[in-house]
């Protein structure tokens, strides 16, 4: 086996790959860029090579610098992670030419595959059922007009060697085709360094199903069932769960052995994965394309078939023969992934950029009747960076069904604690609980048809109401009572405070409690009969957990200063405690106005201005393209609320932004 490989990678994916490292006793080598000198990876690795500034074009995806990273260090291969150069079939020729080993298939392979339009050829060829579209490339808007009309509405205009969610847009009419199609190009040129587009039909209620392939240099190739990938966000995975809902053993053994026709037919020598877009209706699939590389959703297979996915590419590249057939795979149990973002769901999911103040995951290991795993690569204090994806974890359950494993899933979510950033959490705790997703009647069109208008966040149930006001009585009552305590007081303290009135929102609601030497409390809230809570909190911890009239829960919350935020499946509010005579007061204070924002264009992000569509004197009519940002690796079409003449323009293509920082001002 290898007893040093380099990663040409970063962050999670990093730090995964270093883990199964270490396990088989190989030594690891990172790159870094300005942006990532001081990350998680960095630290775990035995060595660490620096490779230039933060962007992506000055770092990860410089050839000239990681082979230089390699020959420094004696690294004998590359685990080339996700994204960057891992679909990048000039790079493994190159390593090839230059005896380095490289942990992914052949450079034919993907080559073939890396390209949306050359595979979709090759999945014909092998027998793989395939999507209506235009197999060519599309030069200009014009031609990307005619296309589109003539496969039908709605199309996907998508860049041939996207990924990620990168460079995909869907059109239903001529005017979106005229916007997108230059969007895609300028996103693909941007991420993949390639702009061909190209244009295929778009399946209504599809359902997006993976099939992981696993081939070696021998010629075996297995698969190791399906991921279910539906609930995406802008062509983005934000859930995925291994197996489908979807899925029978019938059809689960047709798309395997579809998928492991087309592996062979390129003589596949690694870990990939074949996507196909289902029919709900009638399980119909249709090849859509393979990815040559790890996949960010690959956990969910390991924790249902107990294989790791990088071990065996290890094993692979150093010209092992798999050890697995096919009979030794297995289904055991349910597996769920979500996708931490550093976004915030309130605004449409706009990219947030920071400082972890706070990065506490929940604990690895059992968790009620299931199991969690973290995949993650960063920590509290680190900052979170435009450069790269908004990304910052990955949380995995496992159960011994679908609804043990959400189960699961939201007691998880429960007891993750962020702040510093926004992130996606109540959202993906509000989806775990949804009537709709819990049924398995999803579709890639989820999150836009059960949150037409964004995510407003959840209301509260009563007993959830119930478990906030405790929890916040709880809480304030103990620190009063701690700081009565402290020692050099100029006067003795009273006697602890015992009627509170807490806030929650809009609503007020007078408290009573007593609390114990040992921790245990009652609370009357609103009058009613006391509730009966047991817990061992102590201040700095985050996390209120226990038992509360005999059942357990577990609330999180932060910001003591102006109150404390809670956040508990999906429901996020404040609650202030106060004496009865301050919640009078904060009855009777005016409701601040908001601010006339109705004649300016906000960035929504920091970001880069990529360009800027007015000029000074145009008249802009209601939701027209304004400027376009990119963040995190997505390009923002910014439009205007209202209509309007342009009265003045503050920046200009190339200029960078701050969140909320006004762009252009109509008169």
């Amino acid at each position: 086996m290898f007893s040093k490989i380099l990663i040409a990678n970063r962050g999670e994916i990093a730090v995964r790959v270093i883990k199964t490292c270490r396990r088989m006793g190989i030594k690891t080598v990172v790159v870094y860029s300005d942006a990532d000198a001081n990350s998680m990876a960095v630290e775990m690795a035995d060595e660490s090579v620096y490779i230039g500034g933060s962007p992506a074009a000055q770092s990860y995806l410089v050839q000239d610098k990681i082979i230089a990273a390699v020959r420094q260090t004696g690294a004998e291969a590359i685990h080339p992670g996700f994204g960057f150069l891992s679909e990048n079939p000039v790079f493994a020729k190159r390593l090839e030419a230059e005896k380095i080993g490289w942990i992914g298939p052949n450079a034919f392979a993907i080559d073939a595959m890396g390209d949306k339009i050359s595979s979709k050829k090759l999945a014909a060829e092998a027998g793989v059922s395939t999507v209506p579209g235009h197999m060519g490339l599309i030069e200009d808007t014009k031609e990307a007009l005619k296309i589109s009309r003539e496969i039908g509405y709605p199309v996907m205009i998508k860049a041939s060697a996207g990924g990620g969610g990168k460079g995909i847009r869907v059109a239903y009419n001529d005017k979106e085709t005229e916007e997108g199609f230059p969007a895609v190009k300028a996103e693909a040129k941007a991420a993949f360094g390639d702009d061909r587009v190209f244009i295929e039909k778009f399946i209504l209620e599809p359902r997006h199903i993976e099939i992981q392939v696993l081939g070696d240099k021998h010629g075996n190739c297995i698969y190791l069932n399906e991921r279910e990938c539906s609930i995406q966000r802008r062509n983005q995975k934000v859930i995925e769960e291994a197996p489908s809902p979807l899925l029978d053993p019938e059809t689960r053994k047709k798309m395997g052995e579809q998928a492991v026709a087309l592996a062979k037919a390129v003589k596949y020598d690694s870990a990939g994965t074949v996507e196909f877009v289902a029919s709900g209706k009638d399980k119909g699939f249709y090849f859509l394309e393979m990815n040559t590389r790890l996949q960010v959703e690959h956990p969910v297979t390991e924790m249902i078939t107990g294989v790791d996915l990088v071990e065996q590419m290890l094993r692979v590249a150093y010209s092992e023969k798999l050890k697995i057939k096919q009979s030794d795979v297995k289904i055991n149990g349910w597996a769920v992934e979500s996708r931490v973002y550093a976004e915030d769901p309130y605004r449409n999911f706009l990219p947030s950029i920071g400082r972890l103040k706070r990065f506490h995951p929940p604990a690895e290991g059992k968790l009620g009747e299931g199991e969690v795993r973290m995949d993650s690569g960063v920590r509290e204090g680190d900052e979170i960076s435009m450069f790269y994806d908004p990304m910052i974890a990955k949380l995995i359950t496992w159960g011994k069904d679908r609804d043990t494993a959400l189960d699961v899933h939201g007691e998880a979510l429960d007891r993750f604690h962020i702040e510093g950033i926004q992130d996606n959490i109540p959202f993906i705790a509000a989806v775990m609980d949804e009537k709709r997703f819990r049924s398995g009647n999803i579709t890639t069109a989820y999150i836009k048809d059960e949150f037409p208008e964004g995510f407003q966040g959840v209301a509260p149930t009563k007993m959830q109401e119930t478990q906030l006001v405790c929890a916040a009585a709880y809480v304030h009552t103990f620190c009063d009572r701690r700081a009565g305590r402290i020692s050099g007081r100029v006067a003795p303290a009273g006697a602890p405070r015992q009627d509170w009135v807490v806030i929650l929102g809009d609503t007020h609601h007078n408290v009573t409690i007593d609390i114990s030497e040992h921790g245990e409390a009652q609370i009357a809230v609103d009058t009613g009969k006391p509730h009966s809570l047991v817990t061992n909190w102590q201040p700095g911890n985050h996390l209120v957990e226990g038992v509360l009239d005999g059942k357990p829960f577990a609330v999180k919350f932060a910001d003591r200063t102006e109150g404390y935020l809670f956040r508990h499946r999906g429901v996020a509010l404040r609650a202030l405690v106060c004496t009865p005579f301050v919640a009078g007061l904060h009855e009777r204070l005016p409701e601040k106005p908001k601010a006339d924002t109705s004649k300016l264009i906000i960035s929504p992000m920091p970001g880069l201005v990529v360009s800027m569509d007015v000029a000074l004197g145009q008249d802009v009519q209601e939701g027209e393209a304004v400027c376009i940002v990119e963040a995190m690796k997505m390009q923002n079409i910014i439009r205007a609320g209202a209509k309007g003449t342009v009265k003045a323009i503050n920046v200009k293509a190339g200029d960078s932004v701050a969140a909320d920082e006004i762009m252009v001002e109509f008169a």
